[in-house]
Formats: C-alpha cells, sequence, structure tokens
C-alpha cells in the first residue's frame, strides 16, 4: 500500500477513536480500551513498520530544523510522523478523558480539551492539566 492509500484509513482510525472518547462517560470501558490502547496500538504498529522500512534511507536527522524537515520529504516517513501525531494525541485524549472521570470533572468541560487535543495536541493538554488544577484547588482535592 502506498502512503496516500494509508492515510485516510489511519485518518479514519483516529476519528473512530475520538468518537469513543466523546462517548466515553457512557462508555468508560471501551473508550479506555479503544482509544487508550487498541487505535494508538494500531497506529503504532503502522509506524513502527514505516519506520523500520524507510529509516535507513532516509536523509535529515534531528540536530537542526533543516534535518528534520530533509527527514519528512520521503512519503514514508511523512505518513509515519502524521501516525505518531495521531498516536500520541489519541493516547493523550484518552488519558485526558479518564483523568477527568477519576477526577469527577463535568464531561461538558472536558469536551473543549478533548477537541483541543485533537487539533492542537499539546495546547488541549495545557488547556485540561490548568483545568484539573483550577478544580483540585476549588474542590480541596490531589491532582495525579
Amino acid at each position: 500500500m502506498t502512503p496516500d492509500m494509508i492515510f485516510p484509513y489511519a485518518n479514519m482510525t483516529a476519528l473512530a477513536g475520538w468518537a469513543v472518547l466523546l462517548a466515553s462517560p457512557w462508555l468508560p470501558r471501551l473508550a479506555d480500551r479503544i482509544a487508550a490502547f487498541l487505535i494508538p496500538g494500531l497506529l503504532s504498529v503502522a509506524y513502527a513498520g514505516l519506520v523500520l522500512a524507510f529509516w535507513a534511507g532516509a536523509q535529515g536527522g534531528f540536530d537542526s530544523l533543516d534535518n528534520v524537515a530533509r527527514l519528512f520529504e520521503t512519503r514514508e516517513l511523512l505518513l509515519a510522523g502524521w501516525l505518531h501525531y495521531l498516536a500520541f494525541d489519541m493516547f493523550v485524549g484518552a488519558w485526558i478523558a479518564r483523568s477527568a472521570r477519576e477526577a469527577g470533572l463535568a464531561f461538558w468541560l472536558v469536551i473543549p480539551c478533548l477537541v483541543l487535543t485533537f487539533l492542537f495536541g499539546p495546547a488541549g493538554f495545557l488547556v485540561f492539566i490548568t483545568l484539573r488544577t483550577v478544580y483540585a484547588r476549588r474542590t480541596g482535592t490531589t491532582t495525579a
């Protein structure tokens, strides 16, 4: 399969995981299994396969921004980078949903954090940890 063929399947898989996360208040165990492990695991397998198959022939490296850009000139490694984002953002989103549930946060407050995590990864994580910290201070609970 070409990178262009894998790309839409990876996106649809990730979107299914985010849909499950949005249903997590009603299906917490299913959300934990699918969004925290199954989908990030599948994306990670595809990522690892691409890296194993194409890393040796790649130009570039991690020592400068120009060299990082060279790594992604190969479409297969560009796709691997995208899968990396999808897998880790999904894993973080699942952690957010689980952590919010354990802290007793109202899910309607968590939805914007999930959307931000889906679209902008670390920004959603930052908003969530800020929200969780404020909530913990107001309720006198601890954050873990």
